[in-house]
C-alpha cells in the first residue's frame, strides 16, 4: 500500500513538472510567429492587432483555446491557434502575462 502511494505521488509530481508554463519556451513561441503581428511587446505604430504584452493570463489562454477550437471566429487565429497544444498555449500565455508593455 505504501508503495502505491509513493508511485501514486511521484507520478503527481512529474505531471505537474510537465505541465509548468515556460516563459522562455512561450518567448521562443512569440517570437516565432505572434510577435508578427501583436509584437513582443508592442506592435508595430499604427497596426490593427491588439497588444498582448502584460494581459490578464486567463483571457489570454481563454481566447487562444477558443481560437485552437473555433469557438471564437478569426480565420487567421483560427489557422494560427489551430496547432497550438496545451503546453503551447500555457507557455506563450506565461511569457506575454510576465511582460510589462
Amino acid at each position: 500500500m505504501r508503495a502505491v502511494l509513493i508511485a501514486v505521488s511521484i507520478m503527481a509530481l512529474l505531471s505537474v513538472q510537465a505541465e509548468a508554463a515556460s516563459p522562455y519556451a512561450g518567448q521562443n513561441k512569440v517570437a516565432g510567429v505572434c510577435s508578427q503581428c501583436h509584437g513582443m511587446r508592442l506592435p508595430a505604430e499604427g497596426s490593427i492587432f491588439p497588444p498582448l504584452a502584460g494581459r490578464d493570463p486567463v483571457y489570454l489562454k481563454n481566447a487562444l483555446k477558443q481560437y485552437r477550437d473555433k469557438t471564437r471566429v478569426s480565420e487567421l487565429m483560427n489557422n494560427i491557434a489551430g496547432s497550438l497544444s496545451d503546453n503551447d498555449i500555457n507557455d506563450i500565455v506565461s511569457y506575454y502575462s510576465s511582460v510589462k508593455p
